[in-house]
């Protein structure tokens, strides 16, 4: 078990290195969408944003995330618009922001922008987000790999009212000894 401020998580090492942790319930009922307005239609809300309109998913993962679909990660505005949907009006504790490429109902690729850090190599909560948005929105199935800058993902998630489970490499970021 782990803690973090979204709550615990529950996580294990595999035998091949792997990380496999259990990430809770993705929320689209929560605050966050309630500050987006009810959806047109498929839970995709219009946001007015740097001189246009951007169309986003919105879902906590025990933190805020919009995810945008883009046609290639390659090419997405992440360094300006990024920035913009984090710090917009309607996110008064600002948002986590991906851009997401969705190459097969299968496969995504994506680029996340994490609330007060910028553009990240990956982000487990980030891609549990946007995996739950493609699904709501119909695009994905149950088992998604997600190729981020950082690497690869496995996302895994029933449907509504079930917990999303994340797998990925394990890496060791610290060793040290406290004494008290």
């Amino acid at each position: 078990m782990m803690d973090s401020p979204g709550g615990l998580v529950r996580a294990r090492v595999r035998d091949d290195g792997a990380g496999i942790g259990r990430h809770g319930r993705p929320e689209f009922r929560s605050t966050l969408a309630a500050l987006l307005r009810r959806a047109a239609r498929h839970y995709i809300y219009p946001l007015q944003v740097a001189g246009g309109e951007v169309e986003i998913g919105a879902v906590s993962i025990g933190n805020p995330h919009a995810v945008i679909r883009v046609a290639s990660v390659d090419n997405a505005p992440v360094d300006g618009l990024g920035p913009a949907v984090e710090n917009h009006s309607r996110f008064p504790n600002r948002t986590n922001v991906e851009f997401m490429e969705v190459v097969s109902p299968k496969q995504i690729r994506l680029r996340v922008h994490e609330r007060g850090t910028g553009e990240t190599l990956a982000c487990g909560t980030g891609a549990c987000g946007a995996v739950a948005v493609g699904r709501r929105h119909g695009l994905l199935g149950e088992e998604v790999e997600v190729n981020v800058r950082g690497g690869r993902l496995i996302v895994s998630w029933a449907g509504e009212g079930e917990h999303i489970w994340l797998t990925g490499p394990t890496e060791t970021a610290y060793e040290g000894r406290v004494e008290v």
